[in-house]
């Protein structure tokens, strides 16, 4: 398997299915949110980047784990690793190539460690405890219990609303309690390649996203989703995008004020993204960084090489 990871806006997808044109492969995404359907523009799903154009004929690139659950769940890692096995299974089985694509860092290690998990239920008296703690108390309790477990999950690229934290600690909880794991999935072996993407020219490229996805519909899409009878704090709790508009939506902040928040918001995720990536490396984890600002087709040449030694 080959793994290409990075930040938002690094331009993973565009490199994965490039590629996976070149060599016959098929996408599986490693991406939290985009599982969701109808959370399109602020998941960035970009679904074009899959159609291409390949000696005049158009190609269209096999990809998973996209569109695979309804908006207001709560998907998980546990759920990932199994439909992420599924999926690879089914692709190896094809004689095709699987190649992971996201920036999602805790479910990118969870599957190619093999991490062992169990389903973790909800724990109403432990949820009634947490409620009314502010995110940075949720955090500190989060970090202790890590701590205790000897656990790298649940970053804080992934706890960025109080549910979610609170979620983490659950988890953590139930793992601190119940050690011994349900269920196995070996790890799966790949070649990684990650986009380095200069930061300033990233700050500029996630401020550019955000006005063009405003600009395509954003608001709209998640108006849309409270119309179906999706509850706000549901929304809320995918955090970014849907955090942020939701709350202008619903009146809770004005349009500049949402846009600098949420603008900031992003630039903190992929700085935080980053440091999940560098802590894979420090793990074990041997990653080969390509440069951003690199045409396409020199990126696709490079893993090619790396691939063939």
């Amino acid at each position: 398997m080959i793994t290409i990871l990075g930040p938002t806006a690094s331009g993973k997808t565009t490199l994965a299915a490039h590629l996976a044109a070149r060599v016959g492969g098929e996408i599986i995404s490693a991406d939290s949110r985009q599982v969701y359907r109808r959370m399109d523009i602020g998941t960035g799903k970009d679904l074009g980047d899959y159609q291409l154009a390949v000696d005049g004929s158009p190609v269209d690139i096999p990809f998973h784990l996209i569109d695979i659950c309804e908006p207001g769940t709560k998907y998980n890692l546990f759920q990932y690793q199994q439909d992420f096995y599924d999926a690879y299974t089914d692709i190896v089985s094809r004689g095709k190539l699987p190649i992971l694509c996201g920036g999602t860092g805790l479910y990118i290690e969870a599957v190619l460690k093999g991490y062992h998990l169990s389903p973790v239920p909800q724990n109403p008296g432990l949820r009634a405890e947490l409620e009314g703690k502010s995110l940075e108390e949720l955090t500190e309790i989060l970090q202790e219990l890590k701590r205790r477990n000897g656990s790298v999950m649940h970053n804080t690229t992934d706890v960025d609303t109080a549910q979610r934290a609170i979620r983490a600690i659950e988890i953590e909880t139930y793992n601190l309690e119940h050690p011994t794991p349900l269920r196995e999935i070996p790890p799966i072996p790949s070649v990684i390649f990650g986009i380095n993407i200069e930061r300033e020219a990233r700050r500029e490229k996630i401020t550019h996203r955000l006005k063009a996805r405003l600009e395509e519909g954003m608001i709209d899409e998640v108006k849309a989703l409270l119309n179906e009878g999706i509850p706000a704090e549901d929304l809320i709790y995918y955090g970014l995008e849907y955090k942020y508009v939701t709350e202008y939506v619903v009146g809770k902040t004005t349009y500049d004020e949402m846009f600098r928040q949420l603008e900031i918001a992003i630039h903190q995720f992929a700085k935080r993204q980053m440091t999940w990536f560098r802590g894979m490396e420090r793990r074990g984890f041997n990653i080969n960084w390509i440069d951003a600002a690199l045409p396409t087709e020199k990126k696709v040449e490079l893993i090619l090489k790396q691939i063939e030694k």
